[in-house]
């Protein structure tokens, strides 16, 4: 899967997103966002989206959000006009394996339902440790291949449509787990269903 077949799937995704994916995994996110609202401080959204989980951060945090499509940007900077989200500093179009940020300059990265879109995402996760201050912490929600059973079994048969979907359908939690200064400090299973895995991991120092 390439950055082209990513794009040109989440032209045709941004239109239906919210009512489809979006909408069966918004418990999951709005937890999420409760967890970084808890944090506090200068927040990172990477993969921001259409911005459905803009209106879930509470008082206290600073928001960025950056997405390298520009259809669910407009969508996401729209969210933002019509509810006057003030917490929301930044949208911006970024291509998340090479931000253009300065190293430490964020007290906490988050990164919903993306690692599996991404054509590298241990390269999103090394920039993702880069860009997080030392003793911040980044807070990951996503679905990781099964193991076994019939879900394994359905990953499998489904891999053959990943560019067409945009998405890694088997995609092993060991490829978020490669930065030596990331250490998991909660893990918990999300809606729906609890096949989405939360992750929150601090960064050394």
């Amino acid at each position: 899967m390439d950055m082209q077949a990513v794009e040109r799937a989440y032209v045709w995704w941004a239109r239906i997103y919210d009512a489809t994916f979006g909408a069966i995994t918004n418990a999951g996110r709005r937890r999420a966002a409760g967890i970084v609202t808890g944090f506090g401080g200068d927040v990172l959204e990477v993969g921001v989206g259409t911005g459905l989980a803009l209106p879930h951060y509470g008082e206290g945090v600073r928001v960025t959000g950056i997405d390298y499509s520009a259809d669910m940007l407009a969508r996401a900077q729209a969210r933002i006009d019509r509810m006057g989200l003030t917490r929301i500093g930044a949208l911006r179009r970024m291509d998340a394996g090479a931000m253009d940020f300065p190293d430490g300059c964020f007290d906490t990265v988050v990164t919903m339902h993306l690692l599996s879109v991404v054509p590298e995402p241990e390269r999103v996760m090394a920039e993702i440790a880069r860009v997080v201050k030392p003793g911040g912490r980044v807070v990951i929600v996503n679905h990781f291949a099964s193991t076994s059973g019939l879900m394994a079994w359905l990953e499998r048969r489904m891999a053959v449509f990943d560019n067409l979907l945009a998405w890694h359908t088997v995609f092993p939690r060991v490829r978020v787990m490669g930065q030596p200064s990331l250490v998991i400090e909660r893990e918990a299973r999300f809606p729906p269903m609890g096949v989405m895995t939360l992750l929150v991991l601090r960064k050394a120092g």
